[in-house]
């Protein structure tokens, strides 16, 4: 599990990204609302390596408005395999909306699991006010298929106001991913105080940059950081 300390220096300082697993990033081209050419895939993984990034998971969007498919998905990362020649390790997932199209993609066991730890797990996410009517029941679901549930920043679901919320769903075996824009102030003060408060209590599995673009890593860069245990 990652920890954290809280510091006043950049996250894009020399040396705090080193050794970070980016758990959640749109990096992976032309397939969803994140980076749409191979050559800024490609900028940006050699960005990451002067920040000394280890590993990236790209976990692109599947839900109703966006209905990729697996095995598109999977070409596609063949791809970006072949034209990067660094020493990064890539993997990939997916980032899930708990939608109807979940619900038919979890029946089939259709799914691209993300296992950085060993352990299959799924990085899923919600509307950013209103969960799904059957939030538990879906997460359930997803533990019986033998998956961990992995909640995409939870500090950003303004649904969830009582602390405590996420005190249940995380004893539930509910895993929490951070996004380092929140952390850089990037979605306001409300998510960034309820990071801090995750992060404080040691709620948090796994860090992502949810990265859309190459001038949303910049922007990260310069937000306020964090000391850590990667």
């Amino acid at each position: 599990m990652t920890m954290f300390l809280f510091r006043k220096n950049k996250i894009g300082d020399n040396g705090f990204l080193t050794g970070m697993t980016d758990a959640h990033s749109h990096i992976l081209p032309g397939v969803d609302d994140g980076v749409r050419h191979m050559s800024e895939s490609l900028e940006i993984l050699s960005r990451y390596e002067q920040l000394g990034i280890s590993e990236v998971w790209c976990t692109p969007h599947i839900m109703e408005d966006v209905p990729n498919e697996t095995e598109k998905l999977r070409a596609r990362f063949e791809e970006l395999k072949a034209a990067y020649k660094g020493p990064i390790a890539l993997h990939l997932a997916a980032e899930y909306m708990m939608d109807h199209l979940f619900d038919q993609r979890l029946a089939a066991c259709d799914l691209l699991d993300h296992g950085g730890d060993g352990v299959r797990t799924l990085l899923v996410e919600t509307s950013t006010y209103d969960p799904p009517m059957r939030f538990d029941n879906i997460m359930d679901e997803i533990k019986s298929k033998g998956f961990f549930p992995i909640l995409a920043h939870p500090e950003r679901y303004y649904y969830i106001d009582d602390l405590d919320d996420y005190k249940r769903m995380h004893e539930k075996g509910i895993r929490f991913q951070l996004n380092l824009g929140s952390m850089a102030g990037m979605y306001g003060q409300e998510p960034l105080r309820k990071a801090k408060w995750l992060l404080s209590h040691g709620m948090y599995s796994y860090v992502g940059s949810d990265l859309h673009s190459r001038r949303m890593l910049e922007m990260i860069l310069a937000g306020r950081s964090f000391d850590k245990i990667w």
